[in-house]
């Protein structure tokens, strides 16, 4: 990696606010801790507010906005093969935003650039009939649910065909690769379950809340989850 470009990372790294550590830092960037220490020293010379100490950590001041970067060729090309992989898989509000995102990528980039990624593009397919449409569309709304931490009513169909009808707070939402799933804890159940996307008949944004804001009930559901496939795996393997 190019000094400017380690300089850059640590800057997106410390951009949150969180205090990081000198080693956290050199970890992820695959540097000794010396190193670092000098990259940011080079990074307050050059009018970056960080704060902190070796020894302690860092972190950069609220409100400094990260100088723009423009895309490598291969970076490019990963956005593009996102946006089409979210416009056939996502909700069709997510799947307008990726491609009205890429649209505005593509209108500063470079002529070389914007031939490339255009000849690019046309190589790689998403195709949407999989799952289509309004078997995403629930989605949008799971994700209001997520973002303002809202519980959500589902009109629910089981593997089996039985109905049933579930308040849930919606937690996070898993693409498995042939269909994505929602995280949740059920109030009917009291316990986080598992609902399949392509299930949810209809839902409705309910006004009563819950707090999730730190993700910590998230973070409890996917712990669960793989304790869960770990022990299945072993029964598995015992026969």
């Amino acid at each position: 990696m190019r000094p400017a470009d380690r300089l850059f990372q640590i800057i997106l790294m410390l951009r949150h606010g969180r205090v990081v550590t000198a080693r956290a830092l050199a970890e992820a960037l695959a540097v000794s801790e010396r190193t670092i220490y000098r990259d940011i020293a080079d990074l307050i010379a050059s009018g970056a507010p960080i704060d902190g100490e070796a020894g302690v950590g860092y972190r950069l001041r609220r409100g400094y906005q990260v100088p723009p970067l423009m895309f490598t060729g291969d970076e490019l090309e990963a956005l593009s093969i996102g946006a089409k992989l979210v416009q056939a898989w996502a909700d069709p509000a997510l799947g307008q935003a990726a491609a009205t995102a890429m649209a505005r990528i593509e209108a500063v980039l470079p002529r070389a650039l914007e031939e490339k990624i255009a000849a690019s593009s046309r190589r790689y397919l998403a195709p949407a009939f999989m799952q289509p449409a309004p078997q995403r569309e629930p989605m949008a709304v799971l994700r209001v649910g997520m973002e303002r931490g809202r519980k959500l009513q589902l009109d629910y169909r089981r593997g089996d065909g039985q109905a049933s009808q579930r308040i849930v707070w919606p937690l996070g939402l898993v693409f498995w690769g042939r269909c994505w799933t929602l995280g949740a804890w059920c109030e009917l159940r009291e316990t986080f379950r598992t609902f399949r996307v392509d299930r949810i008949a209809s839902v409705e944004l309910l006004d009563a809340g819950f707090d999730d804001r730190y993700g910590h009930l998230w973070d409890e559901y996917l712990a669960r989850a793989r304790s869960e496939a770990c022990e299945q795996a072993d029964g598995d393997a015992n026969g």
